[in-house]
């Protein structure tokens, strides 16, 4: 545990740097890091870490470096700006517990600009709230990352322990980021990905799954549209059956630890749709995108084959479908869910330092969204704790982040340092 003056002086730290912190918060949200176009963003965090003096590596995620993993994602999208950075402190002594300090910079798209109060790329302060896509998801816990190791370094300390800082891409569309880190060689004692999550730990969540349905019709002039078969309108009894699928997997959440007391934990969305090329045309084709949750311990390969089946059940009742049946492609999530087993070292420390910053216990919680934790609990044995600031509207309008919160958070990650890590004089 640590001093009780020490951890007074720290949390001082992170206020003192706390503007500072806001400000490279805004930088980082007037990026629009949308996908494919994350490297920009990432240049800049890359100058920031390099200029704090870590050893630093950048590269593109390379699908054939991972393909193979079992927790990898399919993908069709070009990678070339699918930038990862990591910036890697190394101490005199290694005589701590090593750490990730995680964090996505990748943002879902914006929608119709129309519906937001102030441009999302403009960050705006409004009382407790910064404004801004991304600023909540999760920007801000990235700087809290940064801004956490700056607390030490103005008192004359750095940690005594490795510690890998991680900018990573493709959290929100594939989670091939975090595991392109793994798979390069990226390890530690413990991790710590500051997610908005409302100032909670994360217990649980769910796997996801993404899914495309592509669906061919019979294109004729509108005047003969009886002969025709309607792409579009043959996609409404496919997406049915897929809700009827989501609640036959609702319905198994009875006996599954932390889910039970959920209402609904299994989501799905159809996200995407599009077909059909003039108006007075019955459209040929139709294709909706989808996204589906698991229950952890779901294998993603056995539920994708419980989604193929149900698409080829639904369209066999298709006077037309039935003998032109839909194609089930998977182009995205293909992830399965974790649990973070209670009482680790790692929960401890951060029950400590939560508490020391917030003046309260931690609490813990289930969450039926994707998070990158998975990759490091499933597939290294390392808890990961995903906790982070309070937040409102994340992936809707005006997102926005509680500026209070983010202070916290981040002083709860710098007493974390430096109880997990130790110190060492600068």
């Amino acid at each position: 545990m640590l001093e009780e003056q020490l951890a007074k002086d720290l949390l001082a730290a992170v206020e003192k740097g706390f503007d500072e912190q806001v400000k490279f918060t805004q930088d980082l949200i007037r990026y629009p890091s949308v996908r494919g176009e994350e490297h920009h963003c990432q240049g800049f965090i890359f100058e920031a870490l390099q200029a704090r003096g870590l050893e630093m590596d950048r590269w593109a995620v390379d699908v054939a470096e991972i393909e193979n993993h079992p927790g990898f994602s399919p993908v069709a999208v070009d990678y070339t700006n699918a930038i990862n950075v990591v910036g890697t402190h190394k101490p005199r002594d290694e005589a701590g517990q090593s750490l990730i300090l995680n964090g996505h910079v990748d943002v879902v798209p914006v929608g119709p600009l129309d519906m937001w109060s102030r441009p999302p790329f403009e960050p705006a302060i409004e009382g407790d709230w910064l404004y801004g896509r991304g600023g909540a998801d999760m920007k801000a816990g990235l700087a809290a990352n940064i801004f956490a190791l700056d607390a030490l370094r103005s008192l004359g300390f750095q940690p005594a322990a490795r510690v890998h800082v991680q900018s990573v891409t493709e959290e929100e569309c594939t989670g091939n980021g975090a595991l392109s880190c793994l798979v390069r060689g990226y390890r530690a004692d413990a991790a710590i990905i500051p997610e908005p999550e409302d100032d909670k730990l994360v217990r649980a969540n769910v796997g996801v799954i993404w899914f495309r349905v592509n669906v061919r019709g019979a294109p004729v002039h509108v005047r003969d549209a009886g002969a025709g078969a309607n792409a579009i309108e043959a996609c409404f009894p496919l997406i049915q059956a897929l809700r009827g699928l989501e609640e036959r997997w609702n319905e198994g959440k009875a006996g599954r630890r932390y889910f039970e007391d959920l209402d609904h934990p299994i989501n799905f969305n159809v996200g995407k749709i599009e077909g059909g090329d003039w108006a007075s045309s019955v459209p040929a084709w139709c294709s909706f995108d989808c996204r589906i949750a698991i229950f952890p311990g779901v294998d993603p390969r056995d539920a994708a084959r419980e989604i193929e089946d149900c698409v080829r059940a639904a369209a066999q009742d298709h006077s037309f479908l039935s003998n032109n049946p839909p194609e089930v492609e998977f182009n995205g999530f293909f992830a399965e869910g974790y649990v973070l087993e209670e009482g680790s070292d790692a929960e401890k420390t951060l029950g400590r330092a939560h508490a020391s910053s917030y003046g309260k216990s931690l609490e813990s919680f289930v969450t039926p969204g994707y998070l990158d934790g998975r990759v490091f609990v499933l597939y290294d044995d390392c808890p990961c704790l995903v906790y982070g600031p309070y937040s409102e509207n994340i992936h809707g309008f005006d997102e926005r982040v509680s500026l209070s919160s983010v202070k916290r958070v981040t002083g709860t990650i710098a007493l974390f340092i430096a109880e997990w890590c130790g110190l060492e004089k600068l």
